[in-house]
């Protein structure tokens, strides 16, 4: 009964996308993971997150980790303030992915 009074959430314009990437960028990460076949899997430790010429770029373990357009990119933070989730097409392996990026630490 009550669904039909939610609203559904509109897909965050390009703007907000950008803005969204602008405050990840220069943000020290502990860890990535990525869930797959239902585990979270460790991908990379240590590394930055960055962005350049319109790229969200998660660079970990001196490798690129993940690299895709912002305007294309969903950016969601944890609740818990510690990280962020990146889903989107990955340009390095060419798939869709999702990833968990974990700040080194998180002062609010």
């Amino acid at each position: 009964m009550f669904s039909l009074f939610k609203k559904k959430k509109e897909a965050p314009t390009k703007s907000e996308r950008r803005k969204k990437a602008m405050e990840l960028h220069g943000q020290l990460i502990k860890y990535v993971t990525e869930r797959r076949d239902g585990n979270d899997d460790v991908v990379g430790r240590g590394g930055n997150l960055s962005v350049r010429n319109g790229e969200l770029i998660v660079f970990s373990s001196a490798d690129i980790i993940f690299r895709g357009n912002i305007d294309e990119l969903e950016i969601s933070s944890l609740m818990s303030g510690d990280g962020v989730v990146i889903s989107g097409y990955n340009a390095v392996d060419g798939k869709q992915r999702e990833i968990i990026a974990y700040y080194v630490y998180h002062r609010k």
